[in-house]
């Protein structure tokens, strides 16, 4: 018998959202296996998780709409677990369990799901987060443009940790941890059929190895971190001077930006700047911990071109000054709104 149905189907029918047999083989012989469960273990509705570590609770939720499901160096499932981590990470929290729903639309191919599946128990695995709990619900045809995900994260602040934007002061170093817009141009390339010279690929990874690196080497002198998804660097660092109320001085020679995505870029009319990012991190720390930041984030395997882009240059004003290649200074400002829709 092929698929899950009795009817051999190799598509997602509304039975499988139904409660009822199908959804429960649905779960059974396809979700389980693929998280790293079997076929007789249990997928609740809620989930006991036990003893935690001392620390402070961190919560997160967040749903995946991207268009295409599947983009050069990755999909919708590696992005789903990727950016609840990720979420976890930044605020300093290590990722404890996650819950994973998705929202099917009636004639989704089986095969497509299985991908989706296995990139889900990949990454989860790859960021330690084991998925607990979770959902699934059928809709009509047109309903869901084929499959869309929303997942929750509990993780565990380990006592000592404190970052937040009340912490960033006069004097602190701003790192990246590579180039930025790899994401986005691998969205876009893969939904406009855009070819280009050499293919741009996701940058879309957990980041919670790399966070405990930095965490580890700064220590308190760690003030704040975020990762740059929608909007790009440009929004983090504006959102960042905001809540600060600091000024931020960047310099543009010292931002990575791939020679693919900068082709990219230029053809398209796009600022990387404001491109999505799926797996960077921006950090701020003392000056007197960049240089153990910096050599932390380049020995780990997604901060090898890490650099230091500028410093928290006054208190107030709430703005980012961008030094440019050619001498001059722009202010970088908050994106009006999404350049590139459903890139996450």
């Amino acid at each position: 018998m092929s698929g899950t149905g009795r009817r051999g189907d190799d598509r997602i029918l509304l039975a499988h959202g139904g409660g009822g047999e199908l959804m429960r083989e649905l779960i059974s012989r396809e979700i389980l296996p693929a998280l790293g469960g079997d076929s007789g273990a249990i997928l609740a509705d809620s989930a006991l998780l036990g003893d935690l570590p001392p620390g402070r609770l961190a919560f997160t939720t967040d749903s995946y709409v991207v268009k295409p499901l599947f983009f050069p160096g990755g999909d919708i499932g590696r992005l789903a677990v990727s950016g609840t981590v990720n979420d976890l990470a930044v605020v300093g929290a290590r990722a404890r369990a996650l819950s994973l729903s998705f929202i099917l639309e009636e004639g989704f191919p089986l095969a497509a799901f299985r991908r989706v599946l296995a990139s889900v128990g990949r990454t989860a695995k790859e960021a330690g987060a084991p998925v607990v709990t979770g959902d699934v619900k059928v809709v009509e045809r047109g309903g869901a443009d084929g499959l869309f995900i929303n997942t929750a994260g509990v993780g565990v602040v380990p006592e000592g940790v404190r970052l937040g934007a009340e912490r960033v002061e006069p004097g602190d170093a701003v790192l990246l941890s590579g180039p930025i817009g790899n994401h986005g141009v691998a969205v876009l390339s893969a939904r406009e059929g855009i070819a280009f010279e050499t293919t741009v690929e996701s940058d879309v990874a957990p980041l919670g190895g790399l966070v405990t690196a930095v965490l580890a080497a700064g220590g308190a002198s760690v003030h704040w971190m975020r990762d740059p998804t929608r909007g790009g660097l440009a929004a983090t660092l504006a959102e960042l001077a905001e809540d600060a109320r600091v000024e931020l001085t960047v310099l543009e020679e010292r931002i990575p930006v791939a020679a693919g995505v900068r082709a990219a870029c230029e053809l398209l009319g796009l600022d990387p700047l404001v491109v999505a990012n799926e797996g960077k991190l921006v950090a701020v720390l003392s000056a007197d911990a960049a240089e153990a930041g910096l050599t932390a984030l380049r020995r780990h395997r997604l901060g090898t071109q890490a650099a230091l882009i500028g410093h928290v240059s006054g208190q107030g004003g709430g703005r980012v000054v961008l030094r440019t290649r050619a001498g001059g200074r722009r202010l970088v400002e908050l994106p009006y709104g999404e350049e590139l829709p459903r890139i996450c």
